[in-house]
């Protein structure tokens, strides 16, 4: 394991050859719900910053979700983590942002899955950052504007973990908040399921599949 995130981190560096001057590097995660995104992002941005400190940033889309009275107001609350309870025009603006304002801080939310809701402003991306991983469902899926995604990042990776391990995962995450055992198996084998499959069709536009 570790000499495989070794040589992810430095195909991540390698990344920057091709950055403009003055400009940061987009490298995306994607997978399916419970696929492991955000622990192999984590853990890829410590590997960078062990080897360069101070210049990786993880970014997770799940700051995106809208909020719980937005989801109510609309109606699909029951589907929370499906591709259009996400504010994918806001992400996108972001990324693109984050490429070229590098001489401030810029601020981007997170989400906090104890109160279930985005927290703005919770990450810090300082002008030091050169790379930024951002993880999420939907970075390969080809509808707007999730389809813009590829062609601003550097590269999208997608992360592939077997179907019954990731059933595993999501069944303990949604007990651990707060779900009865059979709730949170009916919302994975369902909600998290049909996330998935669009999840899935979308793998084969990856740069790489870890």
């Amino acid at each position: 394991m570790d000499s495989n995130l070794d040589a992810l981190a430095q195909r991540a560096l390698g990344l920057l050859d091709g950055a403009r001057t003055g400009h940061r590097v987009i490298l995306g995660i994607a997978g399916s719900p419970g696929a492991g995104k955000t622990t192999l992002a984590r853990n890829l941005a410590a590997r960078i910053n062990d080897i360069e400190p101070g210049i990786a940033e993880h970014l997770p889309m799940d700051g995106f979700h809208l909020a719980n009275a937005t989801l109510d107001r609309l109606g699909i609350h029951d589907r929370k983590g499906a591709i259009d309870t996400f504010d994918g025009h806001g992400f996108v603006a972001l990324l693109r942002r984050l490429i070229v304002e590098c001489d401030h801080a810029v601020y981007a939310p997170s989400f906090d899955r104890a109160v279930d809701e985005g927290v703005a402003g919770a990450i810090v991306v300082e002008p030091s950052v050169r790379i930024i991983i951002a993880e999420g469902n939907y970075l390969l899926v080809d509808e707007q504007p999730w389809s813009e995604i590829p062609s601003i990042a550097a590269e999208v990776w997608f992360c592939s973990t077997a179907a019954d391990e990731r059933m595993r995962r999501l069944v303990d995450r949604h007990e651990r908040h707060g779900r009865s055992p059979a709730d949170a198996r009916l919302w994975a084998e369902t909600v998290d399921a049909a996330n998935a499959l669009l999840v899935e069709r979308s793998a084969a536009r990856a740069a790489l599949r870890v």
